[in-house]
C-alpha cells in the first residue's frame, strides 16, 4: 500500500493507537491556543473550509425556506455541526504538516481526503452523511408526533411556542443531543487518527471511543464547547463559522495528538 502523496513522515505500519487516560482541563485550552496559533499561522486553509462550511449552510437554509418546508429547517440547522468533522479533515493535514515542518500545499492539504490511499476516510464520510440524514427522519418524525397535523402555519416561532411545539422542542433536543454526542465520540479521534495514521475506519472509531470512555468529563466538555461554539457561530447567518470551524478543527487536532499515545 502506498502512503499518501507529499506525506514521507507517515509510517507504513503504525503501532495500534492507544488512548490516554489523563486527559485534563488545561489539555483543552492548550489545544484552543494551538487551533489559533494555526489558523492565524495558516488562515487561507481555515478560510477556505470554513467557506464551504458556511456555503453549505446557507444553501440548505435557502432550499428549506423557498421551497416552504419549514419543518426541515430547524433539523437541518440543528444537524448540520454532524457533518463538521469531516468538513475539517484538511485541516487536520494541516495541522499536522505545520507540526511535522513539512511543506503545506493546496494539492496535500485537499488530498487529506483520499487517506492513504485507502478509502478510510471516504468510509467515513459516508458515515457522516448518513447519520446527518438519519437525523433528519428522526427529527422530521417527532415533528409530525407533536405537530404534524397543525404543521408551522404562518408563524413559526408562534407555532413553536405552544404546548406541542414547546414538547417537540423538549423531545428533538433531547434525542439529537444523544445522538450527536454518540457521534462526536465515534468521531472526534477517529478522523484525525486516519489522517495520521494508516488505520481502518473500525480501529479508528474504537480508539475514539475509549477516548471518550476514559476521560469522560474532559471530552463532554469538548463536545459542549465545540457545541456552544458553533450555535453562537450560526447565529449571525452562518458567517462565525468563518473562523469558528477552522479554530475548532485545528484545535481538535492537537487535542488527538496529545489523546492518543
Amino acid at each position: 500500500m502506498r502512503s499518501m502523496p507529499e506525506s514521507p513522515g507517515i509510517p507504513a505500519a503504525p503501532s495500534p493507537p492507544r488512548a490516554v487516560d489523563d486527559l485534563a482541563w488545561r489539555d483543552l485550552a492548550a489545544a484552543l491556543a494551538a487551533g489559533w496559533r494555526d489558523f492565524a499561522a495558516m488562515p487561507r486553509f481555515g478560510l477556505f473550509f470554513g467557506g464551504v462550511y458556511v456555503l453549505a449552510g446557507l444553501a440548505i437554509g435557502w432550499a428549506t425556506v423557498t421551497g416552504g418546508n419549514l419543518s426541515w429547517l430547524i433539523p437541518a440547522i440543528a444537524g448540520f455541526p454532524l457533518v463538521a468533522p469531516f468538513v475539517a479533515v484538511g485541516l487536520y493535514e494541516a495541522s499536522r504538516r505545520r507540526a511535522a515542518g513539512q511543506p503545506r500545499t493546496w494539492r496535500a492539504v485537499l488530498g487529506a481526503l483520499k487517506g492513504h490511499g485507502d478509502d478510510q476516510i471516504l468510509s467515513m464520510g459516508v458515515i457522516v452523511f448518513v447519520a446527518f440524514a438519519f437525523w433528519m427522519m428522526v427529527a422530521h418524525a417527532i415533528f409530525a408526533i407533536f405537530v404534524g397535523e397543525s404543521g408551522m402555519g404562518r408563524d413559526p416561532l408562534a407555532a413553536l411556542l405552544t404546548p406541542e411545539g414547546l414538547a417537540m422542542l423538549a423531545v428533538g433536543s433531547a434525542v439529537g443531543g444523544a445522538m450527536a454526542f454518540a457521534f462526536y465520540a465515534m468521531t472526534v479521534i477517529s478522523l484525525p487518527l486516519l489522517v495520521d495514521r494508516r488505520h481502518d475506519f473500525l480501529t479508528a472509531i474504537i480508539a475514539s471511543l475509549a477516548v471518550v470512555r476514559r476521560n469522560f468529563a474532559v471530552m463532554l466538555g469538548w463536545a459542549a464547547i465545540i457545541a456552544a461554539v458553533l450555535f453562537v457561530a450560526m447565529l449571525p447567518g452562518f458567517l462565525g463559522l468563518m473562523v469558528a470551524l477552522p479554530v475548532l478543527g485545528h484545535a481538535t487536532w492537537h487535542l488527538y495528538a496529545r489523546a492518543v499515545a
